[in-house]
């Protein structure tokens, strides 16, 4: 069934947002890494990156409006060349800032700052780390990935981003290294913090578990391998009604490197727009129409209503 008849049937309605509590700011498609389950399909050679003047008007609606959480990601957004200015200013104006890591960019050169950077201005991290173990995360996000990763998460807890710190929080997020659900989200963050601290002496706030999307560069490995199909009727079977109201699109907007904006991050990569009768750029934004519109669709997004969503 078409992901708009189910919530149609389920709803006896449209989706439509609840609220603007975050403005999320994909700032690039530039990433030192190129992973294997990457949603907007991130390089090295990516060339798509959010100018000076589209940052300053994400900055503007922050200022003009009761929207308190900036939450940035890319790519490595940190490749971004105005991504610090992005944040400094963020922070001056009030604003909870979010950054959607990969934690190796600490290792390349011109970020080695980034982690005191972070702590100085209480950045909330929310970073990748697919699995606890060596050999999962490797195959996935490359030779020495996890490594790097247990070296930085290790230099984070040492400038005070551990659990049990309201201000410093460090999240980490789990994918599926196949096609198939994520485990349930308590257990398995129950699994990471045991491993990791025996294993490592580290530790973290949460951990969010993401099914796999079937778009970018994920969909073109289920592609070549004839698997599209029976992934896509997966999360089609597993799809539950009680993932509708803490849906992300339901609760923030988010902004393309090119200033336009979307329900989600998803929707950005695949060119889905918002609503045609919404205002279509950050430029124009209209906060009190954008927080009661109706939410532009696929059958991706049964991807975070499977199992116990992704949200």
């Amino acid at each position: 069934m078409e992901f708009k008849n189910k919530i149609s049937e389920v709803l006896q309605n449209s989706l439509n947002s609840i609220e603007i509590e975050r403005l999320q700011d994909n700032v690039g498609y530039r990433c030192n890494m190129a992973c294997k389950h990457c949603h907007v399909s991130a390089g090295p050679g990516r060339t798509e990156m959010m100018e000076k003047d589209i940052v300053d008007q994400v900055l503007d609606v922050l200022k003009k409006h009761e929207i308190r959480t900036l939450d940035i990601t890319g790519g490595a957004p940190e490749m971004n060349p105005h991504f610090t200015y992005l944040v400094t200013a963020a922070k001056k104006e009030g604003c909870h800032v979010i950054v959607r890591s990969n934690l190796t960019i600490f290792f390349e050169k011109g970020f080695e700052h980034l982690p005191e950077f972070y702590q100085e201005h209480d950045v909330e991290i929310t970073a990748s780390l697919p699995y606890y173990m060596n050999s999962s995360v490797d195959r996935v996000r490359g030779d020495g990935t996890f490594r790097k990763s247990i070296e930085v998460i290790k230099r984070l807890n040492s400038l005070g981003y551990e659990n049990g710190n309201s201000e410093k929080k460090l999240n980490l997020v789990y994918n599926p290294s196949g096609t198939f659900l994520a485990p349930e989200q308590k257990s398995l963050e129950e699994d990471y913090r045991r491993e990791l601290a025996a294993q490592h002496e580290i530790t973290f706030n949460h951990l969010f578990t993401f099914s796999n999307m079937p778009i970018g560069r994920f969909k073109d490995h289920l592609d070549k391998t004839g698997s599209l199909g029976k992934y896509l009727k997966t999360l089609e079977d597993s799809f539950n009604p009680c993932t509708l109201d803490a849906l992300m699109c339901r609760h923030l907007i988010s902004v393309g490197w090119d200033g336009y904006l979307y329900d989600c991050d998803f929707n950005q990569v695949l060119g889905l727009h918002i609503n045609d009768s919404c205002p279509q750029h950050i430029r124009v934004f209209d906060h009190e129409f954008l927080k009661a519109r109706e939410i532009s669709v696929g059958n991706h997004c049964y991807g975070c209503t499977a199992g116990q969503g992704s949200t």
